[in-house]
This record gives C-alpha cells, sequence and structure tokens, in this order.
C-alpha cells in the first residue's frame, strides 16, 4: 500500500483549512516584526548618538555615523563598495542639503524616519523569503522530532559554518540554522540537503535526500560530490510555504513544474528516484490534481504543511527511505 494512504484518503484532505490559513497570515506577521527589531533598535541608538549635532551639517563631523548616513542618503552597502569617500561625503551633503536642513530643528527626526524608510526596502527583500524559511523550519523541527521518537541519532549541517554538528533531541533553535540532515536506517546513510542546485536538472531543488554519508556530499561545484551523481539521490521534493490562497494555484505549478523536470532528467538516466510535495496553501482544485498524480503513481507522497498528523506522516515515510 503507498504511504501517502496513511495520511491522505481523499482530495479534500489535502486542502488548507481557513483557521490554518489565519494562523499563516499571524506566524508571517509575528515573523516580521522579530526581523524588524534590529532595525528599530538602530533607529533608537541612531537618534541619540544624532541628539549631539546642534546643526545638519555638524553630521558630517560624526565619523561613527557615516555609514548610517549613506543609509539615510539611499546609498546600499553593494553601491557603497563602488563609490570613494569624496563620492560618499557628496551624497552625505545631498541627504543634509535637500532634506535635513529644510526639515529644521526636527532635522534628527527626518533623518531617524529616512534611515528606516531605507532599512525597509531592505527588510522588504528579506521578507520575500520568510514564507519558505518559516516552512523549512516547521519541516525541520517534525522531522528531527520523528527521527527522536524513533531513537535514530542524527547530525546536521550548519548553514553558516558549513560543519556538521551532532544533534539531540533537546537542541533549541537548531532549525534556525540548519541546512541538512543524516541519519542511519535499516537500508543504509541518508542525508537530506535543503536548496540544492542538481546538476543532472539544472534547477535548485528544494529537499534532496541522498544514499549517502555527510562527508560524500561537498557544496559548491565539486565534481567529486555525491549531488553529481544521480545514483546517490533517493528522493527529491518541492516545499512551498506561502500561505495566502490566492498564490496557491501559483505556488503548485511551480512545484509541479519543477517534480516534472526532475522525473525527466532522471528517466533519462534510467533512473526514479522518489518525488514527493509539500505546501501550506492547497485549494480545491491543485488538490484534486496532487491527488490524481499520487493515485497514478506520478508523484509518491504529499503532504499539507498545516497538518500536524500528514508532516509527521511523510517525515516518517523519508526517515524510513
Amino acid at each position: 500500500m503507498p504511504h501517502y494512504q496513511d495520511h491522505i484518503s481523499s482530495a479534500a484532505n489535502l486542502v488548507t483549512p481557513y483557521a490554518q490559513v489565519r494562523a499563516g497570515f499571524i506566524a508571517l506577521a509575528l515573523e516580521k516584526n522579530r526581523k524588524a527589531t534590529p532595525f528599530v533598535e538602530e533607529a533608537k541608538a541612531l537618534k541619540t548618538l544624532a541628539a549631539k549635532a546642534q546643526l545638519p551639517s555638524d553630521l558630517l563631523q560624526f565619523t561613527e555615523l557615516r555609514s548610517v548616513l549613506l543609509t539615510a542618503a539611499g546609498v546600499s552597502e553593494k553601491a557603497a563598495g563602488h563609490l570613494t569617500e569624496e563620492d560618499k561625503t557628496s551624497a552625505i551633503q545631498g541627504l543634509i542639503e535637500n532634506f535635513l536642513e529644510p526639515a529644521g530643528q526636527d532635522f534628527i527626526d527626518e533623518l531617524v524616519f529616512r534611515f528606516l524608510l531605507r532599512r525597509g526596502d531592505s527588510l522588504g527583500g528579506k521578507m520575500r523569503n520568510i514564507a519558505g524559511a518559516l516552512a523549512e523550519r516547521k519541516f525541520s523541527r517534525t522531522l528531527i522530532a520523528t527521527l527522536s521518537i524513533e531513537g535514530r541519532p542524527f547530525s546536521w549541517l550548519n548553514a553558516k559554518s558549513r560543519q556538521w554538528l551532532p544533534g539531540s533531541r533537546d537542541d533549541a533553535d537548531v532549525e534556525m540554522q540548519l541546512r541538512g540532515l543524516h541519519w542511519q536506517n535499516a537500508r543504509g546513510n541518508r542525508t537530506l540537503i535543503y536548496n540544492l542546485i542538481v546538476p543532472i536538472v539544472g534547477k535548485n531543488v528544494d529537499l534532496c535526500l541522498f544514499n549517502a554519508l555527510p562527508e560524500d556530499l561537498k557544496l559548491g561545484r565539486k565534481q567529486n560530490s555525491c549531488h553529481y551523481q544521480p545514483t546517490a539521490y533517493i528522493a527529491l521534493g518541492e516545499l512551498k510555504g506561502g500561505i495566502d490562497p490566492a498564490g496557491a494555484d501559483e505556488h503548485w505549478k511551480t512545484a509541479h513544474s519543477a517534480l516534472e523536470r526532475i522525473r525527466a532528467a532522471f528517466a533519462q538516466e534510467g533512473l526514479s528516484p522518489k518525488t514527493f510535495f509539500i505546501g501550506a496553501a492547497i485549494e480545491k482544485s491543485m488538490a484534486q490534481e496532487i491527488y490524481d498524480q499520487l493515485l497514478s503513481g506520478q508523484l509518491d507522497n504529499a503532504a499539507n504543511l498545516t497538518n500536524e498528523a500528514q508532516l509527521v506522516s511523510i517525515c516518517q515515510w523519508l526517515s524510513e527511505l
């Protein structure tokens, strides 16, 4: 019996309930506020330090505020790397003459507002990926919990240091820094990696499960890495964390196209690794499409990210592949 039947008996099981949509939007709002906290604290510090200036022109003498003044002037960190010190000074003078001096006694508030405006642009760019990051964290925590309950020791890949570290069921916030997981089952070593460009496909894949040790995987374009060996792949999946029902169809179309590319690329090598889909926003029409693909065997497994039972079930399936 196909594993998906353990948690899905009809297309309706895959549809995201309104209560979960609402909870998802709240989770996103809270995460946005959390991400904005450093910017707000920077603005508070800026206001305190800039208050020492009697006139807007005095700010040019505050060397410790130079990078902040550049930000308020609309110069990004990337752009600043291409400017001379004279160019930077000119940009700050433009900020002072065109915006701070006309503000009169309120020039410090004007500076803080413009700083937050520019930092907000930066935050907006990061926010586009926040739903995906939250989805990865939820999936990671559930998979770790599943491995722990099953009594499987595991290690995890730190995304920043690229070091594999021994895992513990008691570790808090591991999912915030995690890029991969390794464990063993009856069939051998299993290594799961997030967001990997699969050479045979030529595109990024959200989740890749390998029959390999962690040291067999060398991130980057290293030909001796297992991700260059098509036979090392056990399963590949798409994880879509967007919760807005209006974008659900588009998320599924993107995932469907990606999974089709994966199957076609591996089929040319005479291989057929498992494929799966996990999504947060699943509407009725796409739920039926996903279920039809499960029934036909085109898709091996699927789950709604907002449904704990389904998520645990698909994590158990992955742990045992």
